[in-house]
């Protein structure tokens, strides 16, 4: 593998770092940089910036409207966007759902929802947990009966969902359901989509240790889903979800928000003295800050060969969602050490956009502890890492 970047690569990741400091808006660019709260209007704007340039979605065939580009073209993307404090694309709908409708989903079910997802028309939220049915998840409850009915063959849904990202801004949701308990409990689980504005579903708050309203559970009584948006056959979402979980795990890496984490906490070192020197001339906390540098490089090479790979990303996504987030935990509790005292108080308030109180410290520190706790998750969402390693255990190294 040639880890050199072409000529037509580098013009390329100018191209693209020129269309960012163009036409980031500095109000979302300078709440992702500060570790600010980001709304709704906030990812919505961003994705219909890049919508109106064609780029939206690197990864999607340009038959469907994506950019077709290379990976590596999609790494360069990725990586000047998370540099500059671009927010992530929602991933629900583009990266994750969108895959699963190209491959797997009805005509009608390109021709409506894809271009609904490119436009963010649709807000997507992932309905896969349950509680009791995480870690295994084919033991989920969730059930979905078919009813055939000359008005229209459809689905009555009943369960519960839980760890739902934001689904109280979702217009659309797509959830594992069980619809045959007679059989092995993976064959017995299909893949529905189902509109969020339904009667019969209620979403609850979940405030998580950053006191954040980050994700719900969502309550299906009743709730009345068409025949047609069932994706694929009735009983192969359980294949359907270990190909959309391979995209989700990739995503996770988020190697571009990694090195601009890494380069902010060199230079908080740089500004923290510790007996009268920047902390970064400490030899223990300058190799530490090497150490995760170093792991951050190796986890940009992985990446670059799965993306190389040219095929479905596979068990190896679970070596990248591991990796991915130890850097990422690893980051914000060095930028917790480099901070001191000043990142001891927790102050949520201060994510607010419009928080205009007096900081405790440098601007920088205001959020460092809420940071810290949300960070916390990135080793259980999308698979906990216990259960990654079973899989690169059995799928990689065959034990």
């Amino acid at each position: 593998m040639d880890l050199n970047y072409t000529k037509e690569e580098k013009a390329f990741r100018e191209e693209v770092r020129g269309f960012v400091r163009d036409n980031l808006p500095e109000d979302i660019a300078g709440k992702v940089l500060h570790h600010r709260r980001l709304g709704k209007d906030d990812w919505v704007r961003w994705q219909k910036i890049l919508y109106h340039k064609g780029w939206v979605a690197p990864n999607w065939p340009k038959a469907y409207g994506g950019c077709a580009w290379t990976p590596i073209q999609q790494h360069i993307f990725e990586d000047e966007c998370g540099y500059a404090g671009a927010p992530r694309v929602m991933p629900f709908g583009l990266i994750m759902v969108a895959p699963v409708i190209q491959t797997f989903g009805s005509q009608w079910q390109k021709e409506y929802y894809l271009p609904r997802i490119l436009s963010s028309e649709d807000w997507w939220a992932q309905g896969y947990s349950e509680p009791g049915s995480g870690s295994d998840l084919a033991s989920l409850k969730t059930r979905a009966q078919f009813v055939k009915s000359g008005e229209g063959d459809h689905y009555i849904v009943d369960g519960q969902k839980t760890w739902t990202t934001l689904g109280q801004h979702a217009d659309m949701i797509f959830c594992l359901v069980r619809t045959d308990t007679t059989v092995k409990k993976q064959e017995g689980i299909s893949f529905l989509l189902i509109d969020m504005h339904s009667p019969g579903i209620t979403v609850r708050p979940i405030i998580t240790l950053d006191e954040e309203h980050e994700v719900n559970e969502v309550f299906f009584d009743n709730v009345k889903v068409p025949a047609k948006n069932l994706v694929g056959e009735e009983g192969k979402g359980w294949t359907y979800a270990k190909f959309l979980l391979g995209h989700e795990r990739t995503g996770i890496a988020r190697v571009g928000e990694s090195k601009r984490e890494l380069e902010q906490l060199k230079q908080i070192a740089g500004k923290q003295l510790r007996n009268g020197k920047p902390l970064m001339d400490d030899p223990r906390f300058r190799d530490r800050v090497t150490q995760v540098e170093v792991e951050l490089m190796a986890l940009e090479i992985t990446l670059l060969r799965v993306l190389s790979s040219r095929t479905k990303p596979g068990p190896e996504a679970s070596i990248l969602k591991i990796k991915g987030t130890d850097v990422q935990q690893a980051l914000t509790e060095l930028t917790m050490e480099a901070m001191g005292p000043y990142a001891l108080p927790f102050r949520p308030e201060t994510r607010d956009a419009a928080w205009q109180g007096e900081p405790v410290g440098p601007e920088y520190a205001g959020s460092a502890a809420a940071v810290y706790f949300n960070c916390r998750k990135t080793s259980i969402y999308g698979g906990s890492n216990e259960i990654q390693r079973n899989i690169i255990s059995q799928m990689v190294l065959g034990l």
